[in-house]
């Protein structure tokens, strides 16, 4: 027997039975489902906050079923209103409260074809190519050498089923006639889940555009307002990798009565290409490709599991905070040029220097958050963390949380070096760097009157709408000139605040000799942390040149802001890392107050948006290593601090 397949057979043997063992270890969410029928609330003239997930993959995306996920578009709305689903690697994933609305968004591309081609009553799996994918998920092995094996396996897939479109040896109207009856289906789902008042469902999918498969991500999630006069057919990256020929279907549907909107995702990742001064070719971006983009893109995903795309530390010198979940291990990162058009701050700041030169700003936007789960079910906190890729990282020691230590270990570097990382002295499997660094995010969250489609739907295009990491923060945030008689305690203050001012998402037209007087109000997660401080980002031009800081407004604990560097003091919030319990004596459960501008000036274009922490708590990756009576890698952050995004409010 050759010496390198007795190692595949041993390591393959040892991993399945360690897996086995592990299979269900995770501490997963539970919930106690309602058996009666709610009522519809009546609507609330002043708006309900609203949280839910519009980044959601099943079985239908080519790489989640790939890697083992068997749960439909039908699974995931149940998982969304708080029932179990099962989890690849063998356990059972629950929400302690159920979402509010939810969107189930496939790949476009190869839409249910993974799945056919395992199904082998299908025609399509009659094709030479697919004979890997036969029966992929009958019997799932969550053993670390089917994990790689599957890890090969819809590149290759994809690779020869593109050379076949090519070449006509594949027939292009099987595979465009299997994705429009997952597509039917996945409309289907959505419409049955559907409870008008109390669970909002939206029909979407992925548009997956990329110059190249490492630096220059351009994926968008397509969301439809309703499930009237649908096409049959997506637009999806076979048809163009430039997004703005989605733009341009986009507006021919809407002509057609058919409303939707896009919302880029991950751009974090994009190596600058996702808010670019130029278009998908390079070339300068006119009038028509501004007035399509902001038409089409009124909102972004700010954070998700591949990491956080609010700023930089290298573009945010002074931002203490600008690190939040920024390192993703992603290669186009190392690339620094690469941040500038990667960060919704700097889009910000883009925008304001087109709006200097006349021109349409198309980075006004607002944001969201969502998760990018590939389960169909989303890790939103970090204690009941399990990723996001279903076999590929279900299990602590395969995310690299905890150590992978023996002579499984040795097997496992023997046969691929580099395989395994050693960090303090212990050895940790490393074959997906980036799995460490993602994270248990985010959530979407709205102001909207009611829990409806038509409501919600209203909310996303007005952008009065915010991103949390994953806890249910909520965030108001106003401004306007007619605040100056206002209580915080008054009673009218909300109907106050849209009646005479401005919500987060809109604009302010600036009034000589007048300052505008925001509003912020940020009310806890019952479940999370306290909060710890509230900021405004503001940004701004002076001279021609983008400018940005961080204003801590407000700050728990009676604590007062320092006027000399606009900075609250530490509140004395820890963590203990061997329980990772946290002192609940500090922090507050909501913080309301108003702030003005100290250096506001009448003469600048600016944008200001709200964000709000919390006390630290630990990092997934710890509570890992806490379950496992293991020591926290040192090289990742033991604790984070949860946060809440506001969408901005922008000066005139």
């Amino acid at each position: 027997m050759k010496k390198q397949t007795f190692v595949l057979i041993t390591l393959f043997l040892f991993v399945n039975a360690c897996s086995d063992n592990n299979a269900n270890t995770l501490l997963v969410e539970t919930a106690e489902k309602d058996t009666y029928v709610q009522p519809r609330p009546e609507p609330n003239p002043d708006k309900n906050a609203y949280f839910g997930d519009l980044h959601v993959h099943t079985s239908n995306s080519f790489d989640a079923y790939t890697f083992g996920t068997i749960a439909n578009p039908e699974d995931a709305y149940k998982f969304a209103q708080g029932e179990a689903i099962p989890h690849p690697t063998g356990y059972e994933i629950q929400l302690k409260r159920p979402l509010d609305f939810y969107a189930v968004t496939d790949h476009a591309v190869f839409l249910g074809m993974i799945k056919e081609a395992a199904d082998t009553s299908s025609e399509f799996s009659k094709y030479e190519f697919t004979k890997p994918m036969h029966n992929l998920n009958e019997e799932v092995s969550n053993s670390l050498f089917s994990i790689i094996q599957r890890s090969g396996l819809f590149r290759g897939f994809g690779g020869a089923a593109r050379e076949g479109l090519e070449d006509g040896s594949v027939d292009r109207e099987l595979i465009e006639s299997v994705g429009k009856s997952v597509w039917k289906k996945t409309i289907k789902a959505a419409d049955d889940a559907y409870q008008p008042g109390i669970f909002t469902t939206f029909a979407g999918y992925e548009y997956s555009s990329s110059i190249d498969l490492y630096n220059k991500y351009l994926h968008r999630n397509v969301i439809f307002k309703d499930t009237n006069n649908l096409p049959e057919r997506i637009f999806s990256r076979d048809d163009s990798l430039d997004p703005e020929e989605l733009w341009n279907w986009m507006d021919i549907r809407r002509e057609e009565g058919v409303e939707s909107l896009a919302i880029p995702h991950n751009s974090n990742i994009s190596g600058g290409a996702a808010f670019s001064m130029s278009d998908y070719n390079g070339g300068p971006i006119d009038e028509a490709y501004l007035s399509k983009r902001l038409r089409n893109e009124p909102l972004v995903e700010i954070t998700q599991a591949k990491g956080t795309s609010e700023t930089h530390p290298f573009l945010s010198k002074n931002d203490e905070w600008a690190a939040f979940e920024a390192v993703t291990n992603h290669p186009g990162e190392k690339i620094l040029t690469n941040l500038s058009g990667s960060y919704v701050r700097d889009a910000y700041l883009q925008g304001l220097t087109l709006q200097d030169q006349g021109k349409p700003n198309p980075f006004n936007f607002g944001l969201i958050g969502s998760s990018d789960t590939h389960v169909a079910g989303g890790s939103y906190t970090e204690e009941t963390h399990f990723s996001k890729i279903g076999l590929l990282d279900g299990e602590p020691y395969l995310r690299g949380s905890v150590p992978f230590e023996g002579i499984y270990s040795l097997i496992a570097r023997l046969w691929q070096p580099d395989s395994i990382l050693e960090i303090d002295e212990n050895n940790y499997l490393s074959f997906s760097p980036r799995l460490i660094r993602f994270g248990s995010s985010g959530l979407a969250g709205v102001w909207a009157e009611e829990n409806t489609r038509e409501s919600i739907y209203n909310a996303f295009r007005r952008k009065e709408t915010f991103g949390t990491s994953g806890p249910r923060i909520k965030v108001r945030f106003f401004a306007g000139y007619n605040f100056e008689n206002s209580n915080l305690n008054d009673q009218d203050l909300i109907q106050e605040a849209y009646s005479k001012n401005v919500p987060m998402g809109g604009d302010i037209i600036q009034e000589k000799d007048k300052n505008p007087r925001f509003l912020v109000w940020a009310i806890s997660d019952p479940l999370g942390a306290p909060l710890q401080r509230v900021q405004i980002i503001k940004g701004w031009l002076a001279d021609g040149e983008q400018r940005e800081k961080v204003f801590d407004v407000a700050c728990s604990d009676g604590q007062s802001v320092n006027p000399l560097n606009h900075r609250c003091p530490d509140n004395g919030a820890k963590v203990n890392l061997e329980d990772c319990s946290i002192s609940r004596e500090k922090g507050n459960a909501e913080i309301k107050t108003f702030w003005q501008d100290p250096e506001f000036n009448n003469d600048q274009e600016a944008f200001y948006y709200a964000r709000v922490l919390e006390n630290p708590t630990c990092r997934w990756s710890t509570w890992d290593a806490v379950r496992a009576e293991e020591k926290p890698r040192s090289d990742i952050p033991v604790t984070i601090q949860e946060r809440a995004w506001s969408s901005p409010i922008w000066i005139k």
